[in-house]
């Protein structure tokens, strides 16, 4: 995810706390109360029973406007992290002036709902709403627009604004590249816990390594480019600055940034990264590795971000993309013991920065040989889908006794104005919304070629299915919850396709499996939840066992983050659950096809390693950026000794400031280098535990930041994409255009021809 040491205001990501002071739990109190109410609202608002949504929150103002009031008067900024709670009452009232001015605007009452958005951004301009999702989001920012779209009487959110796109330029480079550090100082306890590197000659240091970069902190200021923006600099957030095009200002910004050093010297060689700047960049990345390699950052979902690490990795990135540069990084490693349970106070660093030396004739030919695999070691499958291990260590997938890589689409077509939260989402395996006895998006979809949201007469139909087949797609990714699956068009997706299936359960995510209301949440030590969910298992795996498609089985997604499951809070109750589970499947199994989790990230990876002997395949959803995927291979092995699949990678094809040409030249580039991440560690190369991985996703959907109509571009949370936010409604291979032909309209992104060269190869 995004990495950074602190959150946007107007975004913040926490998760409500269960322990509370006596004064607190009166508050509490009180906002279940309230939140019963907009719990109910929302609800109905879904079901369009506007009489039932204005008698609710009409009620809870009426009973809490006062508290609400009086709290309100006591901010002026959004509360502290983990404070929130105690503003529920107030956030409460604010949601429901929300929900009520939504419903207005759907009645099409526009000149009302426009009052009411007004006075919910007037008297509560701090008040945030829960999404069950997982995160806060700002009210007043979400009305705000919704209000520009009435007044403006358009769709488009805003109007692509021109960004003056400025890059750095140094006033003072270094004399080396690359350095060599032993020269200015001296390197102890290599290797260990104990490393640290001891600086003899620091003017020579900073000579050499040039402005910006550690320990030379001080001639930027000389620098006539600073001088003349040095009075601006003050009133700059850093934070905000960060992912403006203008790299020039976050430069100098971040080079007096009130951040620690290993965290300022990242973003300074991120900031030289974008700018072109490569050699500049390297050295800023292995300053980190020499100086600063036990800073820990947060990520925005609050678990650990280890700075060393993630630039150790760009420099292995960016030596693999400028070839020219000759060079290696031979010998680094930084090693976190205990680095993946959530808990900084006991980690331990392992620590060698290695050195940055030219390539030899030897070390190119390496990189392109395959490594010999030597026998299998270890057969699971009993039918056409096998996984093997070999005496190398290395895994692999084998289809009718050939190696097979898993090339993915998470597979969810959603019709434009439907929304799970809602409750309006309709079942895409059943959808016939023309009532021509065709299924409407894997048979009907069309190309909008040109992009004009019209069905020209050479814009001919041809269906999901084809045009996956045709990007080399050869699984989808589905699971058997909440809507019944459809056995035919699987088996035509197989047989006329040749596109296999991945199906799985939720295991309790979002309480599905286990009977436990979502306020409840799915408890993994509850006898009841654990019995509902493995009855749930139980009925995928009869149902599906002996169809020819299935190519394995998944166990939940991303649980360990939580939301409406307590995974996250008892991570070993749950691996021991999901191995359960995994058991259960292989009992029903007569072809005994693998069993993977979808897991997030690594998070708790030591557990699962310990807890799910039985589970085949470490699956995890894993959103890190545009370099691939670090060191997950290597973490994975290491800790677990499991092939790797990963179940969800992807980003948006829009960035605020960004044309839709920069916006998906981004998104086709990411998940290039996503993918050949993947390819570069499957057997007989790298780390030989890649199987694979699943796209997500294959279209739009636009009901994920609230307003199923509409196609929002506001960033629903941080992360490490074009202008740092995720836009969770453009993360799709395909786009469904301005809406009005959805769900037939496809308009094939750049991303969808990357792929299209890469696994038809």
């Amino acid at each position: 995810m995004r990495y950074k040491l602190r959150s946007f205001p107007q975004l913040k990501v926490v998760f409500l706390s269960c322990l509370f002071s006596l004064f607190s739990c009166y508050i509490y109190g009180n906002a279940q109360d309230s939140s019963h109410y907009v719990n109910k609202a929302w609800a109905q608002l879904g079901k369009r029973n506007f009489k039932e949504v204005y008698s609710l929150v009409e009620e809870c103002i009426k009973r809490y406007a006062s508290q609400a009031d009086s709290l309100a008067q006591k901010l002026s900024s959004f509360p502290p992290q983990g404070k929130e709670s105690s503003y529920q009452v107030m956030n409460d009232v604010a949601t429901c002036y929300f929900i009520k001015g939504e419903a207005l605007m759907r009645e099409g009452k526009i000149e009302e709902a426009k009052k009411v958005f007004k006075e919910v951004i007037k008297k509560y301009p701090f008040a945030s709403a829960w999404d069950p999702r997982g995160w806060f989001w700002s009210i007043k920012e979400k009305a705000e627009i919704t209000l520009r779209k009435l007044e403006k009487g358009i769709i488009e959110e805003e109007e692509e604004k021109k960004v003056i796109i400025t890059k750095v330029s140094l006033h003072d480079g270094g004399e080396e590249f690359p350095v060599d550090y032993s020269r200015y100082g001296e390197f102890k306890n290599l290797g260990t816990s104990e490393y640290t590197y001891v600086i003899k000659d620091p003017i020579g240091l900073a000579k050499a390594v040039g402005e910006g970069i550690y320990p030379n902190t001080t001639s930027v200021k000389f620098d006539p480019n600073f001088v003349k923006v040095r009075k601006k600099l003050s009133k700059i957030d850093h934070w905000k600055i960060l992912n403006s095009r203008n790299l020039s200002l976050a430069f100098y910004k971040w080079c007096i940034a009130p951040e620690p050093q290993g965290v300022k010297q990242f973003y300074i060689g991120d900031i030289l990264e974008k700018s072109g700047l490569i050699k500049q960049a390297i050295k800023a990345y292995y300053a980190v590795l020499v100086h600063f390699p036990k800073t820990i950052g947060w990520t925005y979902w609050n678990t650990p971000w280890y700075v060393g690490k993630t630039a150790l990795y760009r420099i292995k990135f960016l030596l693999k993309e400028y070839p020219e540069l000759n060079l290696k990084l031979e010998g680094a490693y930084i090693k976190v013991k205990n680095g993946t349970n959530n808990n900084v106070r006991d980690d331990i660093f392992i620590v060698n920065p290695g050195r940055l030396v030219p390539k030899s004739l030897k070390d190119r030919l390496i990189y392109f040989k395959k490594r010999k695999l030597g026998k299998p070691i270890k057969i699971q499958g009993k039918g056409k889908v096998k996984l093997v291990r070999y005496q190398s260590g290395d895994w692999q997938l084998l289809v009718d006794d050939f190696p097979f890589i898993v090339k993915g689409m998470t597979y969810s077509p959603t019709k434009v104005g439907e929304s799970p939260d809602e409750g309006t989402l309709s079942n895409w395996m059943y959808q016939d919304t023309d009532n021509d006895g065709i299924i409407d998006a894997p048979y009907q979809a069309w190309i909008d070629k040109n992009r004009n949201n019209i069905k020209d007469e050479d814009e001919e139909v041809v269906g999901d299915f084809r045009l996956m087949r045709e990007m080399g797609v050869n699984c989808i990714r589905i699971y058997h919850q909440p809507f019944k699956l459809n056995k035919k068009i699987l088996r035509d997706l197989y047989y006329n396709y040749g596109i296999y299936t991945a199906v799985g359960d939720f295991l309790g995510k979002y309480a599905l499996g286990s009977g436990a209301s979502w306020e409840e949440g799915t408890d993994y030590d509850n006898p009841l939840h654990q019995e509902n969910m493995l009855n749930s298992v139980r009925e995928m795996v009869e149902e599906f066992k002996d169809e020819p498609y299935i190519l394995f089985w998944i166990l939940g997604n991303e649980n360990v983050y939580g939301i409406a499951c307590n995974a996250d809070k008892k991570p070993i109750s749950f691996f021991r659950f999901a191995n359960q589970a995994a058991k259960l499947i292989k009992s029903l199994d007569p072809f005994q096809r693998p069993v993977a989790i979808a897991s997030g990230d690594i998070l708790y990876l030591h557990i699962f390693a310990k807890e799910c002997p039985d589970i085949d395949i470490f699956g995890t959803n894993a959103y890190r950026g545009r370099y691939g995927f670090l060191d997950l291979w290597e973490e994975v092995k290491t800790l677990a000794d499991k092939p790797v699949v990963v179940t969800e990678y992807g980003a948006p094809s829009y960035g605020s400031g960004y044309t839709q040409e920069e916006a998906e030249t981004y998104q086709a580039g990411y998940h290039k280098n996503a993918w050949l991440d993947i390819y570069e560690n499957r057997a007989g190369y790298g780390q030989g535990n890649s199987l694979g991985g699943f796209v997500f996703e294959w279209v739009d959907e636009w009901w994920k930041a609230y307003e199923p109509g509409y196609h929002d571009r506001k960033g629903v949370f941080a992360g490490p994409f074009l202008d740092g936010y995720m836009h969770e409604e453009w993360l799709g291979v395909c786009s469904q255009g301005d809406g009005k032909h959805s769900p037939f309209l496809r308009q094939l992104k750049k991303v969808y021809f990357t792929y299209q060269k890469l696994w038809k190869k």
